[in-house]
């Protein structure tokens, strides 16, 4: 996320300007951000959660979406995930149904630009959607997924799965990610470079 756009944009302003643009930003309290592009990690990685969850969901009633389809996370907050997934018929905000209102799992992929907020003010405005049952940071740099999940009386559990050897199950979505899928031709910082 870059610096605000504009301060005191009303929702209704944010949402005109948003249908018409060229690029994507994100909106939170009155203030529009802009979205910056991606590295080829995240991108990858995001593109093989996105055909692994769209695969084991192909005959349930569930719905993936790319971050190309914006959430409602509060009246005041709207955001693009890097992967949502919807179970059950989905809820927009009006007939433009470009605005999701009833997300049930939703994927970031952090980035240092992004992470604290990915973990903080943005899952805290999240976790406002009582749809949201789990909440799945993808890290970058590793393989290393978090899993929010939650609880029946409202608070929130995390799973932690590392390596490329783990994998994590799904309850909401019936279905399971196993990290050598998730991160399959990434490479990390670390990683020893290819030799010709």
């Amino acid at each position: 996320m870059t610096a605000a756009a504009k301060l005191d944009v009303t929702p209704e302003e944010y949402l005109a300007r948003e249908r018409l643009a060229q690029s994507k930003s994100e909106y939170y309290d009155g203030e529009i951000f802009a979205m910056a592009g991606s590295s080829e990690a995240h991108s990858l990685i995001s593109a093989n959660i996105l055909r692994e969850l769209s695969h084991q969901l192909f005959e349930k009633p569930c719905r993936v979406y790319n971050s190309d389809l914006k959430v409602c996370a509060t009246e005041t907050s709207y955001a693009y995930p890097d992967v949502t997934v919807v179970c059950g018929e989905p809820a927009f905000q009006d007939a433009e149904a470009d605005v999701l209102l009833n997300p049930t799992a939703i994927v970031e992929v952090l980035s240092p630009a992004t992470e604290g907020w990915d973990r903080g003010g943005k899952f805290e405005r999240y976790r406002e959607r009582v749809s949201l049952q789990e909440y799945l940071l993808m890290a970058q740099d590793r393989a290393h997924l978090e899993r929010y999940a939650r609880q029946p009386r409202g608070e929130w559990l995390l799973s932690v799965v590392d390596g490329r050897d783990g994998a994590l199950s799904l309850p909401s979505l019936g279905c399971r990610l196993e990290l050598a899928r998730v991160y399959h031709l990434v490479t990390f910082p670390k990683d020893p470079v290819p030799r010709p």
